[in-house]
């Protein structure tokens, strides 16, 4: 079933983060419980929730999503957002909310996303294993290893901002370190971004307001995604077994699940 929405993306999201802290706000619906994020099915709506929070001193981000899932409740139809791309990159983003059907777990919009990403990542991979699709393979192979490289970068950035929010010096003292923190990221980025020939795909969504809220984004879809490549390969690709290791974090209590996703995390590569 197709719909057109007559918009350009499915909704948008509401990242927002305290100034000195790198832990999304939440809000919580009735079926899916508690996300780090907020969406709206028009900008303007949230911009103006966005510029609410700014006033209050958060930091926020609000980004275009193309796509959500309802997790199985109502069949999701192929929108006309989803198209905009490409047909590998439609592919991913199916496999991405199919993903939210397969396994989902209150209340941990990290855990939910991460896993996504690593099942669209999957998907892709076997779906371009079919014969002819040499060349698109290895553009897809170019677009991974950058976007796995940008993520790892913001993810390093989060950790070293995060040290700062959480130690116990002054609230000042952590304000005057945020901005360094910040234009050491755009530094490393720049000579990532020259590896790469110049190469400047993010070069907007580094220009453009770049805060705590964003690297909250980052650390919702990206946090445990090595965690979970990492599981898939013990699994030697089997999906169905991925799976079951997926299912048996997601029925641990969240502390304890949260232990052994940073113990796996250590042990990646």
């Amino acid at each position: 079933r197709y719909a057109d929405l007559g918009r350009p993306y499915a909704v948008w999201n509401l990242f927002a983060t305290p100034e000195l802290s790198l832990q999304p706000r939440q809000w919580c619906f009735l079926f899916v419980g508690c996300v780090s994020y907020r969406g709206y099915f028009t900008r303007e709506r949230a911009e103006r929730d966005a510029a609410a929070h700014r006033a209050r001193g958060d930091d926020v981000y609000v980004g275009g999503v193309v796509a959500y899932s309802t997790l199985g409740n109502t069949d999701d139809p192929l929108l006309n957002t989803m198209l905009r791309r490409g047909v590998v990159e439609t592919v991913a983003v199916v496999f991405h909310e199919l993903a939210h059907q397969r396994i989902y777990v209150r209340d941990d919009s990290a855990f939910n996303e991460s896993f996504a990403v690593v099942v669209e990542e999957e998907g892709v991979r076997r779906w371009l294993a079919r014969p002819g699709q040499e060349s698109e393979r290895e553009r897809v192979r170019v677009d991974r290893e950058r976007r796995q490289a940008f993520t790892a970068l913001l993810l390093r950035y989060r950790e070293k901002l995060d040290r700062l929010y959480r130690s116990t010096i002054p609230d000042g003292d952590k304000r005057a370190g945020k901005p360094g923190l910040f234009a050491e990221l755009r530094t490393d980025y720049a000579a990532l971004r020259k590896n790469w020939g110049g190469d400047g795909r993010y070069d907007r969504w580094m220009n453009t307001d770049l805060n705590n809220a964003k690297l909250a984004a980052v650390g919702t879809y990206h946090r445990y995604a090595k965690a979970f490549r990492l599981l898939l390969a013990w699994r030697n690709g089997d999906l169905e077994k991925f799976y079951e290791d997926v299912r048996a974090l997601a029925d641990l209590p969240r502390a304890e699940r949260e232990a052994r996703l940073h113990a796996l995390l250590e042990t990646a590569p």
